[in-house]
């Protein structure tokens, strides 16, 4: 892996060391004599990959020249003002100057394969093509530079791909040189991939290139060897949560946390492409609903909505550290009544005599028991947010909240908390990591506008918890692709492409009022289901799809050496789950609206035919055997395509 050196995240993030090949050695001892600083080490992650790193301010003075060289090469120029894009071009150099360097040793065996990601490392691509080195390049996209931009403005993105400006609008946003950049790399290299369908749409209007792979990206996953080990963490990790409500919602906790279900969003704050606004539309909508069922059915079904999206702050909020300090203080005031109680009921005991419970407390203990209720009252309303923010009247969140009005009164059924800071399990008030959070939560919502893959519902997949996320996401479009019913397997996909705005709202409120009619048992069933997703998820399988972008780069590079056979691309036949046999956990329409009690267990043992380990061996058939990623013998050089899916 190669990329830019930052000493700060190398001291404390890669081990350095000697090259293992001589010939990587003489490459960068030739670019040391140059004056270019580089680093060779061990990135210190999961796997311990090689990296080498390129200290591009030691190679700053080529910066002039070298900007005459790429606009010799693709006539794109890049303005002085831009850093970023400087250190892009400086970064592509030294990287061009090392596989030219690199290939001069191997004369053409072994072959050489590099693959670039992003328009930031496009400049070293576009440069080994122009100087014509032997080394097949494939070029990934994760999201097109102007899409991006496009989506932040609120524009009408999927409905105007082929109306669009491409130079105007890149003009515009004085990103016409990067979006240069990004173009011809995709143009210029012998692969183009993207990481997901919708993406690939979105590029061939975009960069004006098709996709040649979609290359979607995988989690590294990690079985239990209990196998609803993932069930007993949500439990412990939900308690911790409570522990926050129960301190949050101080003086106004007059509902059952046991009955209380835990929705939260979290990612970059991009209020309207991740989803934000629709996410908090639909929250007012199931509020209404919430409380018409509280009123009508005596249902107390209650949601607390997590929002954990970093902003600008000053600092904690002091009503909310307050609210922590207030609930340890009834912690141990309970303990030391306890402790209390329990010494006299002992020594009653051992006289032989039951204890009148009403004289067992003495006068001093209802006292201090007074004291600490009184302490809990508050005048004002459990607050939204729990730090202080630096532009609280113009943040959208707040304003929103603001407009539908979610204050976390008495009567409303969902509870809204915006946390602005990425979780720390240092945290004096949420003392939990982001993994923890999500397996101590019910479900994880991200009806993004913009999300080119998705992360957080992926995550949420593999960690078992139920998900909602649309068929604008990369991760939505892999799932409804390959999973027959994915409401039944709690992968909730709301359709933002073809349906309104309104529509899509109505239809998310009407996913998340479904889920909280859901029984406990029916929960557990779902988050089974869920977790055994994580199979289509691992890089074991949709490294196939990668090694395919491989070989037929190679094919491409050295026709003399390799070819395509017919049926080369990926096959994903058999690599689908069907609906489970027993009944969906979630409620059909026919079903009666009301939330049912999470009691109810006999009720539904009668109406699911339900076995666990039977469906888990359906699913497993379902998956085909690992994808072989052997290495090639001497002996015979494997044509692409003769690795068999």
């Amino acid at each position: 892996m190669m990329g830019p050196y930052y000493e700060q995240n190398v001291r404390t993030q890669v081990e350095i060391c000697d090259p293992p090949l001589p010939a990587l050695k003489k490459a960068m001892d030739a670019l040391q004599s140059q004056g270019c600083q580089m680093y060779f080490g061990r990135w210190l992650i999961e796997g311990s990959p090689y990296v080498l790193l390129f200290d591009i301010g030691s190679a700053a003075w080529n910066l002039d020249r070298w900007k005459g060289e790429f606009w010799e090469a693709c006539n794109v120029g890049i303005p002085f003002n831009d850093r970023e894009a400087n250190d892009a071009l400086l970064f592509g150099s030294l990287t061009a100057w090392f596989l030219k360097e690199l290939t001069d040793q191997f004369h053409d065996k072994p072959n050489i394969i590099a693959h670039f990601h992003e328009w930031q490392a496009g400049a070293g691509l576009i440069l080994s093509r122009f100087r014509k080195l032997p080394v097949a390049t494939i070029f990934t996209t994760h999201a097109t530079l102007l899409g991006r931009y496009l989506c932040a403005a609120s524009v009408d993105f999927y409905n105007r791909l082929d109306q669009f400006d491409i130079d105007k609008e890149a003009g515009e946003r004085q990103i016409y040189h990067r979006y240069c950049m990004e173009r011809a790399s995709a143009h210029c290299a012998h692969v183009f991939s993207t990481v997901s369908q919708i993406t690939g749409i979105e590029a061939e209007h975009m960069l004006k290139k098709k996709a040649d792979v979609i290359t979607p990206n995988g989690l590294n996953i990690k079985k239990f060897s209990a196998m609803h080990e993932f069930q007993n963490l949500h439990s412990l990790y939900k308690s911790r949560i409570q522990e926050f409500v129960r301190g949050h919602f101080y003086g106004h906790l007059d509902f059952n946390l046991d009955k209380t279900l835990f929705f939260f969003i979290a990612g970059r704050y991009e209020y309207s492409n991740k989803g934000a606004d629709i996410f908090l539309e639909s929250l007012s909508r199931l509020n209404f609903l919430l409380r018409v069922c509280m009123l009508v059915h005596r249902s107390d079904v209650t949601v607390v909505v997590f929002f954990i999206m970093p902003a600008k702050t000053n600092n904690f909020n002091v009503e909310t550290l307050k609210g922590q300090a207030v609930r340890k203080q009834l912690w141990d005031t309970a303990h030391t009544v306890k402790e209390k109680f329990g010494k006299k009921l002992y020594e009653a005991l051992l006289r032989g005599q039951i204890p009148d419970l009403s004289k067992i407390l003495d006068r001093d203990d209802l006292t201090i028991m007074k004291r600490a209720i009184f302490s809990t009252q508050r005048q004002s309303l459990p607050p939204v947010t729990t730090h202080n923010m630096m532009d609280d009247s113009t943040d959208p969140i707040l304003n929103t909240v603001r407009r539908i009005g979610l204050f976390n009164s008495r009567t409303d059924r969902v509870k809204v908390i915006l946390h602005p800071e990425f979780l720390s399990s240092t945290s004096p008030l949420l003392p939990l990591d982001y993994e923890e959070f999500v397996r101590g939560c019910h479900l994880g919502v991200f009806p993004s506008y913009y999300e080119p893959w998705g992360y957080t519902p992926a995550e949420c997949t593999v960690m078992g918890i139920p998900s909602v996320t649309t068929n604008l996401s990369g991760f939505g479009c892999f799932m409804q692709e390959h999973v027959a019913d994915p409401t039944a397997y709690g992968i909730y996909i709301v359709d933002r492409r073809f349906r309104s705005a309104d529509e899509s709202c109505n239809q998310l409120t009407q996913f998340l009022y479904s889920f909280c009619q859901q029984s406990r048992r029916q929960r557990i069933i779902q988050r089974n289901r869920t977790e055994r997703l994580s199979d289509l998820l691992d890089w074991r399988y949709l490294g196939r799809f990668y090694m395919h972008g491989r070989h037929l780069a190679l094919c491409r590079m050295f026709p003399d050496k390799f070819e395509m056979e017919p049926n080369a691309p990926p096959k994903t036949d058999g690599f689908r789950y069907p609906r489970p046999s027993s009944v969906p956990p979630s409620p059909s329409v026919s079903q009666p609206s009301s939330p049912r009690e999470s009691d109810d267990e006999e009720e539904d043992d009668d109406k699911e035919r339900y076995d666990e380990d039977e469906e888990a061996e359906r699913d497993r058939q379902n998956i085909k055997s690992t994808f072989a990623l052997g290495p090639v013998s001497r002996g015979k050089k494997k044509k692409h395509g003769e690795y068999r899916n």
